[in-house]
């Protein structure tokens, strides 16, 4: 839709463009149908934004940004800024956003390096709450949650359904598979395996997130069979290839288990361990 098509005072109707008097929108910006613009937000480069999305006021969204539908940005939130890294020299990289996510305040989503394939993208209903960082060249999936100040450094890969906790750091080119939790406060240097509980700094695994898989609607027998393979692979202190191979001969296949055996064996910094330590075995009371 173009500007001259846009109401600029006053309250949009149904499937009409709305920009406040005090926003600047440059003329290079798309804006699709039912389009919400609040008070001082800026879009300023090669924007796109889908129909429905709401930027609510001091919102900030620059460089080359594709944003999609029914996304709600709230106050000094910000998307497609350059990113931090002394490497960057004014590539045009980009920031890709999908459809039905709500960034919270203060929330900063940086465009990609040269270095990570120039882009930084982000899926569908996710729920990203206030200070929360997403770094340059970070690919996050869908229905993923990020508590307040969880941080995520660049080349960071985040599966779908995972949750992180709070004031949570995650090092750059960790992967955080899917459906897994970190707890708040932690300090992840490797990668989260699918379906598991993490916490601590530094992190270590404390069994599966079992109310994640069972909100996911994993079958008992699936989880059960989530249970024997964590066993083998973070408890039974077999070295990494004896406990996969233990898991591939022993475990039946399936879509989890052989993500899960998948995931671990294309870890480049390497996965997180369980404790040695007996008491602190039962921590997610999975067992």
């Amino acid at each position: 839709m173009s500007r001259s098509e846009s109401r600029l005072t006053g309250e949009a109707g149904e499937g009409e463009v709305f920009i406040h008097p005090s926003a600047e929108v440059s003329s290079e910006v798309e804006l699709g149908p039912g389009v919400y613009i609040g008070p001082f937000c800026v879009l300023k480069g090669k924007i796109t934004v889908g129909s429905g999305t709401r930027f609510l006021s001091h919102v900030v969204i620059d460089g080359n940004t594709t944003i999609g539908k029914d996304n709600l940005f709230y106050p000094f939130s910000s998307a497609g800024l350059p990113p931090q890294d002394l490497k960057y020299r004014g590539e045009p990289s980009r920031v890709v956003i999908g459809d039905r996510n709500t960034i919270r305040e203060s929330v900063t989503i940086h465009r990609g390096t040269e270095g990570g394939g120039m882009l930084t993208r982000i899926g569908d209903q996710n729920l990203l709450m206030a200070n929360c960082h997403v770094a340059h060249d970070c690919h996050l999936g869908s229905r993923i949650v990020m508590a307040n100040a969880a941080n995520l450094a660049g080349h960071i890969i985040i599966e779908d359904g995972a949750i992180i906790g709070g004031l949570t750091g995650i090092h750059q080119f960790v992967r955080i598979g899917t459906l897994s939790m970190v707890g708040g406060m932690s300090g992840i240097p490797k990668d989260v395996p699918p379906y598991v509980w993490a916490s601590g700094n530094r992190a270590y695994l404390y069994g599966l997130n079992l109310e994640g898989l069972k909100r996911a609607r994993l079958s008992p027998d699936t989880i059960s069979l989530l249970k024997k393979a964590y066993q083998l692979l973070f408890r039974s202190s077999l070295p990494q290839k004896e406990a996969l191979d233990r898991v591939r001969k022993e475990i039946p296949s399936g879509p989890e288990i052989d993500h899960l055996v998948e995931f671990i064996e294309k870890s480049g910094r390497g996965v997180l361990t369980a404790p040695k330590s007996s008491s602190h075995e039962n921590h997610s009371g999975d067992n």
